[in-house]
């Protein structure tokens, strides 16, 4: 084969994993793949193609494969929505029960880039929050939280291991949250974070920075969760705004 034809092949494996990838989390198969000659039929690519395919996911360790057996699902991930403001245990739901290892639970000096984003005045401390959350007995998150001092005092008097920390925000001011910035972005998992997560030294994490605010406007909330790249998926849904006018054709 020529070099031509690897990169070719390759690109086909590509397109052939990205499209069943999605079809397993979205449970199109309930436990079994279809048969490599199946799949080379429905995609119409070499059974080679299909096998490079799927030994991408096999890596992703989304499938398992054995002589005689076939290939199955091994493990599907969990849809976390990017265009509602809903904490892990609100998400979760109908999944299993959502609970929280609290590691650490003090009031702090922020760091000042924290101080600056919750826009309190000099000196004033904030509380911070270090969640171990879990999905029943597997580790889904880190969570580092920096919440304004007010508001973060009142959390510590409540039960933390249970609740979501938006549910008890919304309880102790009363009101609605109302809006959040967000950055996401994918990293490696370090040393410290594999091993509390229970994941592999250098595997996928998305990493969510998330800065809440209430209903007025006042930002009361700063988040850096660390999620499993392999259990977790990022999901929304986006519109084009009207005024989207500022494009050319080129001719």
């Amino acid at each position: 084969m020529s070099g031509g034809d690897r990169i070719r092949r390759a690109d086909r494996a590509r397109q052939v994993a990205d499209i069943l990838r999605q079809q397993i989390h979205t449970g199109t198969f309930e436990h079994a793949l279809p048969t490599e000659a199946d799949l080379a039929a429905e995609f119409a690519v070499s059974r080679n193609t299909v096998r490079d395919a799927l030994a991408l996911l096999k890596d992703e360790r989304l499938i398992e494969r054995a002589p005689k057996v076939g290939t199955h699902v091994a493990q599907r991930k969990y849809d976390h929505g990017l265009d509602t403001l809903r904490g892990l245990k609100e998400t979760l739901r109908g999944h299993g029960e959502v609970r929280n290892e609290v590691r650490v639970a003090r009031r702090v000096d922020p760091p000042p880039a924290v101080a600056r984003r919750l826009r309190l005045e000099p000196g004033e401390q904030a509380v911070y929050l270090e969640r171990l959350r879990y999905l029943g007995d597997l580790p889904l998150s880190l969570d580092l939280t920096y919440l304004a001092p007010d508001i973060g005092a009142a959390v510590l008097t409540h039960d933390l291991e249970t609740n979501d920390i938006f549910a008890l925000i919304e309880e102790i001011s009363g009101g609605p949250l109302g809006s959040a910035d967000l950055a996401l972005e994918a990293i490696t998992a370090d040393a410290h974070s594999a091993a509390t997560l229970q994941m592999p030294e250098g595997g996928a994490l998305l990493l969510l920075e998330r800065l809440t605010r209430l209903d007025d406007g006042r930002p009361v909330d700063l988040e850096y969760i660390r999620m499993r790249g392999d259990r977790i998926t990022m999901r929304g849904s986006l519109f084009r705004p009207a005024d989207a006018s500022d494009w050319r054709l080129i001719r």
